[in-house]
């Protein structure tokens, strides 16, 4: 069975389009997203308009990964915390060596709130799913994104964990963790960055 083209209208200016496509050639936005950053710049009324295009191809296809990754990065970025968890679950089962899908699906189970507050089992959850993308791809954002978990949830409940938060955040250092993923992470939680991280 050879591969199927699936067709939209552009995201961005309606257009017809594949998710071939990276991105649209008359309004140059991204067809289909697979990083938050391609969506950085959009409005709450173009991440609908994304979010309504992929509804429909989900309609007719629900175990599209590339679809499911896609409209959970827009959920994501609409903080859309619970929806995006369940699209990138889906992403996962189809798409399970995507270390991305692994790191944002962590991300929506804080919903927007810091990691203290949560129960043990989202907690599990989260380090379960950095783990994965740590394993498919060491990234300096993935381990600091742990560290902060381990420092806001096992250090502030005096609770031992290893490796510590500290030497987490020595390998975020070492693999290159940015500034600019640190923002993304406070970003897209809706949170202020902690000052003694």
């Amino acid at each position: 069975m050879g591969a199927q083209i699936v067709e939209l209208n552009c995201p961005g200016c309606g257009a017809r389009v594949s998710i071939g496509q990276s991105e649209c050639e008359y309004c140059h936005k991204p067809i289909v997203v697979t990083t938050f950053n391609s969506i950085s710049n959009l409005s709450v009324p173009e991440l609908n308009k994304y979010t309504n295009e992929y509804k429909k191809i989900l309609k007719e296809d629900p175990e599209n990964p590339s679809i499911n990754g896609s409209i959970a990065m827009c959920y994501l970025k609409l903080k859309m915390y619970e929806k995006a968890a369940i699209a990138f679950e889906k992403a996962i089962e189809d798409n399970f060596d995507n270390s991305e899908m692994y790191f944002y699906a962590a991300l929506c189970l804080l919903n927007g709130k810091k990691p203290f507050v949560q129960t043990r089992e989202v907690i599990d959850k989260i380090i379960e799913y950095t783990n994965a993308a740590i394993q498919i791809e060491s990234r300096g954002i993935y381990y600091y994104f742990e560290a902060y978990i381990k420092q806001d949830y096992f250090q502030r409940k005096f609770l031992k964990t290893s490796p510590t938060y500290q030497e987490l955040l020595e390998l975020a250092k070492t693999s290159g963790v940015s500034d600019a993923d640190i923002s993304m992470i406070f970003e897209i939680l809706g949170l202020e960055k902690p000052t003694n991280l």
